[in-house]
């Protein structure tokens, strides 16, 4: 249906245009889509482009691949009033919108950019700084946000060139001399670990090495004055077991047999990332007193970290019933994954039309890097970077947040705008008697949690307006 109804229309690049939305679809299906989003993948621009109808296109397949195909329409659609600053904040707000509506529309909108964006040759040179940056600022990170790292990565690197080409350059051309050069060490790295592992009893899935995307390097650069002799991670191995147990054995197995840089093991099982990314890494001093990062993960893991959210219908594909895939039932997401989606519902009826405070918000609450601090009881608390005590107690409760007086990171007492560090423990100290936010507070806290919850028990006091 697709082919048929954009026969004859050319993309500016001057292919048949049908090789958009193929493009977009097989992305769908590697990352492991199920085939009503793949089908409104090929479909996705039939009823804005040509003349086939949204009506047609669900009585032919479906309310449910005619709805997914209207959010991404709906997503595509500009306002035709105010300035350009505007018009992209409304699209901001509809693309999260429909994210709390169906994550799909949203995987189908990243695959739908990721194929403009390897063909953004075509476009002149205005409009392909525009939607570069749109990319690198909104979609890269949306889709870290939901835990694909393959097409975050991509679309970093294929928006770096149209951002910063002389970088890129120079960080393409030391990849590609680096590698080269550590290719062949890395592959006998790889063997020797793998006989090693197999004389331990460890059933090993796969082990291979893996590179520093473009835009990851030149991020690591900048950290360490452009020094390459100081990225240790520029290649390494990636190794995948079979059950979590292993990747600890796995752990110890490398440790014996490599001896490891003090400061650079990382447990992203016990402590995943927001994103609920997880693996374990380590630096070790390889043969030749190499340095050389190892990470270990399960294969589930992998492709958790490789297709984020849309990992979960891979796997609830495989223990579906015969009954459940022909009915297709809709695959259920864990409860954790969804509640920063739902969030943004809330959080955006709460700005209203504020513009500035949603974008704000926006790169703060859900674009900035993350960090993890712990109640004394243990759970975990999601912040932004360098998110306070009094962030950290509104997101445990609002009465928490509004009776604060204190607080301590790690046992030790620290001021109300202290900058919480990743791991540490927090302890907000409350007043029982009536206590409220202070409109100080509102210098230094740094999510939108916070600030409305600040801002809305001010004005119900009447000091502030």
């Amino acid at each position: 249906m697709a082919k048929k109804a954009h026969e004859g229309q050319l993309r500016k690049s001057g292919e048949e245009y049908i090789q958009h939305p193929l493009h977009a679809a097989l992305t769908l299906a590697k990352i492991g889509m199920g085939s009503k989003t793949i089908s409104a993948g090929l479909l996705h621009d039939v009823p804005e482009d040509t003349q086939v109808t949204l009506a047609e296109v669900e009585k032919q397949f479906g309310k449910e691949i005619s709805s997914l195909i209207d959010g991404v329409t709906k997503l595509g659609k500009l306002r035709l009033r105010g300035t350009k600053e505007e018009i992209y904040l409304e699209n901001l707000r509809k693309m999260f919108l429909a994210m709390a509506e169906d994550v799909r529309v949203v995987i189908i909108k990243l695959a739908d950019r990721l194929h403009n964006m390897e063909t953004l040759d075509a476009v002149d040179k205005e409009k392909q700084h525009r939607i570069a940056l749109e990319t690198m600022e909104i979609f890269a990170p949306l889709a870290n946000r939901l835990g694909i790292g393959e097409i975050k990565a991509n679309l970093e690197d294929l928006a770096f060139r149209y951002l910063d080409p002389e970088n890129y350059e120079y960080v393409s051309k030391i990849s590609r001399e680096q590698y080269e050069q550590r290719r062949k060490y890395v592959e006998k790295v790889a063997v020797e670990l793998k006989k090693e592992l197999l004389r331990e009893g460890i059933k090993v899935l796969s082990i291979s090495g893996r590179t520093k995307h473009l835009y990851s390097l030149y991020q690591k650069l900048k950290r360490h004055d452009m020094d390459i002799n100081k990225v240790y991670d520029l290649a390494g191995i990636r190794v995948l077991v079979s059950e979590v147990a292993n990747c600890y054995e796995t752990l110890g197995i490398v440790h014996k047999k490599y001896r490891p840089l003090v400061g650079r093991i990382k447990d992203y099982i016990s402590l995943p990332k927001p994103n609920h990314y997880q693996s374990i890494h380590t630096t070790i001093f390889g043969p030749e007193g190499k340095f050389l990062e190892i990470q270990i993960r399960t294969k589930k893991m992998n492709d958790e970290a490789e297709f984020g959210i849309a990992s979960h219908w891979i796997y609830s594909e495989n223990k579906k019933s015969f009954t459940d895939l022909i009915f297709r039932k809709k695959t259920k997401i864990p409860e954790k994954e969804m509640a920063w989606i739902r969030q943004l519902r809330e959080w955006q009826k709460e700005f209203g039309e504020n513009n500035d405070e949603f974008m704000e918000g926006l790169r703060i609450d859900f674009f900035k890097n993350h960090i993890f601090a712990f109640t004394p009881l243990g759970d975990i608390i999601d912040l932004p970077e360098d998110a306070t005590p009094i962030d950290f107690a509104y997101l445990v409760h609002s009465e928490i947040g509004n009776r604060a007086m204190g607080a301590k990171a790690n046992s030790k007492m620290v001021p109300l705008d202290y900058k919480i560090k990743n791991g540490d423990v927090v302890e907000i100290i409350t007043s029982r008697e009536a206590k409220k936010p202070s409109r100080d507070w509102l210098r230094f806290v740094r999510t939108s949690v916070a600030k409305s919850h600040i801002r809305r028990f001010l004005k119900k006091e009447g000091i502030l307006l």
